[in-house]
């Protein structure tokens, strides 16, 4: 099979390209949030908004209200219950990340169980790329690009939140909203990559761009470019890897991540561990 076929034999498939649309939408918008994510350091808390949203997602999916509206309802209880954890004892804020999310992941997983429905709800966990129909993939579109607009036009807020929210709160703004409106968005791209990779590898496509892109460069508007761009890739090196080697789409997409963020860290220029060795030994040499 020659590369052409390689690339064009999947596109003649329509679950293929609607896969295709759907991982490219959710990559690109998960790496956007997550150099926000790794700047503030909630790497541990996208991983408890991404399960703590599963219950939520059920009981709209029963109610037949969307699936955005449980997903957000559900975050903000999640963020809500570790603050009353972690400030009514000795329990840390790690320890009541990890009580409350998988607590609130058990609930949904126990909800999914007792639902009678015609609709296999397994997928919120494990994702289902292969199986995106015409509407999940309008839900997908249109929840991300809400997310999208949202960051773009409140990039500078975000960012000065990340850097100093002290001098952020001096100058007028509201660090706990823009907290909670980070949190609400972070709670709206979880439902866009649900589909995608599901509740269980979400925080990878939070987590892994962004850290990508800061092993990469040190400016946040560098960053901004970056993290798509290695995500949007790896989304779809990772669907055409699956198809031709029929393997999970999903796992598949995390693992090219993982793949490229292992590269980085090796050989980023700066802050690459054999990086920083090589530029040692040229500067030694010269």
């Amino acid at each position: 099979m020659t590369p052409y076929e390689l690339l064009v034999e999947p596109l003649g498939y329509g679950f293929v390209v609607r896969a295709l649309a759907a991982a490219v939408v959710a990559a690109a918008v998960c790496a956007v949030l997550s150099c926000w994510l790794v700047l503030i350091g909630w790497s541990l808390m996208g991983d408890a908004v991404s399960h703590a949203v599963l219950p939520g997602v059920v009981l709209a999916h029963v109610l037949g209200a969307p699936f955005a509206l449980g997903a957000v309802v559900f975050g903000f209880l999640g963020v809500a219950l570790i603050g009353v954890v972690r400030d009514g004892g000795r329990v840390k804020e790690d320890a009541a990340i990890g009580i409350v999310f998988t607590t609130l992941f058990a609930l949904g997983l126990v909800l999914i169980s007792v639902t009678p429905s015609q609709t296999d709800l397994n997928h919120v966990v494990f994702g289902n790329l292969l199986g995106v129909a015409r509407a999940d993939l309008a839900q997908i579109a249109a929840l991300g690009a809400l997310v999208l607009v949202a960051l773009l036009l409140k990039r500078r807020d975000f960012t000065l939140y990340a850097f100093d929210p002290v001098h952020a709160h001096a100058i007028g703004l509201n660090p706990r909203l823009l907290g909670a409106a980070l949190l609400g968005l972070l709670a709206l791209t979880c439902v866009v990559a649900l589909q995608v990779v599901g509740v269980v590898l979400v925080v990878a496509m939070l987590v892994i761009p962004g850290a990508t892109a800061h092993l990469l460069t040190d400016r946040f508007g560098r960053m901004l470019v970056i993290a798509p761009a290695v995500s949007v890739g790896a989304a779809v090196l990772g669907l055409y890897l699956s198809y031709h080697l029929n393997t999970a789409s999903g796992g598949m997409v995390v693992l090219v991540q993982g793949g490229l963020f292992l590269l980085a860290h090796l050989f980023a220029p700066r802050h690459g561990l054999l990086g920083r060795r090589i530029a040692a030994n040229r500067r030694t040499a010269a």
